[in-house]
């Protein structure tokens, strides 16, 4: 009985939780409408699903070596799939950022840059907080996602820390 009592509890919980977008996630099908997102920020895609009374999902796709931003507008819900390519999320669902110990997301620390260099590949941030954290001269970091800073993606590393800004498709920390 105690075990139903707390079943019951976590699922009450999680019904009472506000909905999100799903960072790294993309839902495939339903779409109507495609449309660019110039200034490449998820949350635009979101607030767009909400004024338009057809939209019931979104999903944001990262820019590419090939095209900018987009944000596809679906009228159903469709389910989702893991891909670094995107953010999804259903109607009345803000984009909410993971909380990472150590990782800034949706951030910038402009400013205080001794090196920078590309990086290929689908593990970036962690390759870019790497090269900080191998580094003695280097405070803090910034990794850029593909078509943010640059066709590809990008790590700043940084001598002195900065204030973070809020800024799309960018990642960062303080390592030191």
């Amino acid at each position: 009985m105690v075990l139903v009592t707390l079943v019951l509890g976590f699922m009450s919980v999680d019904a009472a939780a506000p909905a999100r977008a799903q960072v790294n996630f993309d839902r495939i099908g339903g779409d109507y409408l495609r449309s660019p997102v110039r200034s490449g920020d998820p949350a635009d895609c979101a607030m767009i699903c909400e004024r338009d009374k057809r939209c019931r999902s979104w999903t944001f796709s990262y820019p590419t070596l090939v095209e900018g931003a987009f944000c596809w507008l679906k009228s159903s819900v469709p389910q989702r799939s893991q891909s670094d390519c995107c953010i999804s999320g259903v109607r009345g669902a803000g984009v909410i950022e993971p909380h990472i110990k150590g990782i800034e997301m949706s951030t910038d620390r402009s400013g205080g840059d001794y090196r920078s260099f590309e990086i290929k590949g689908k593990s970036g941030e962690d390759h870019c907080k790497a090269a900080c954290t191998g580094d003695n001269k280097c405070r803090a970091w910034t990794y850029a996602r593909p078509g943010y800073a640059g066709h590809e993606a990008r790590c700043f590393l940084k001598k002195e820390i900065k204030p973070p800004r809020r800024k799309p498709g960018f990642i960062s920390g303080v390592v030191r």
